[in-house]
């Protein structure tokens, strides 16, 4: 399970999809379990990774990204989310310790049994991708020099 958050996160991170807005090419075991899960969402945006689909839509005034495995189990939910929307801990963990970085990306990804936080942080010289979930503390998931 941790493999396939990491994915997600990975993906979502990155982008490395194929989309097509219609339902057409969805399989249908993937779009009856979206039916069920999110009912009355509006028009949903559908992308096919390597061993996933991705939901774009609008829910509850947020924009969404649900992953499902194509037997149609939910995998996670992800969502950008601004840097106030963070818990406290996190906020002033990271005010704290990358004062001088700005935040470029931040997104909650939520799965059956956890929540956990991406953050991309950059300065002129470096990209820092952290992550933090349950325990309440960053870790560091990518690093990357500029050039």
């Amino acid at each position: 399970m941790k493999k396939i958050i990491l994915s997600i996160a990975m993906f979502v991170t990155l982008g490395t999809m194929s989309a097509f807005a219609d339902s057409s090419s969805v399989n249908p075991k993937v779009l009856t379990a979206f039916k069920n899960d999110f009912k009355n969402t509006g028009k949903v945006e559908w992308s096919e990774g390597v061993n996933f689909f991705k939901a774009t839509f609008t829910f509850n005034g947020n924009y969404v990204f649900a992953f499902y495995s194509a037997d149609g189990d939910l995998l996670g939910l992800t969502r950008n989310i601004s840097s106030l929307d963070l818990p406290m801990n996190l906020q002033r963990s990271l005010k704290k310790d990358y004062s001088n970085y700005w935040i470029s990306d931040l997104f909650e990804l939520a799965s059956k049994n956890d929540t956990s936080y991406f953050v991309t942080l950059e300065n002129a010289d470096t990209k820092i991708v952290l992550k933090a979930d349950a325990n309440g503390e960053w870790s560091s998931y990518s690093k990357e020099v500029k050039e």
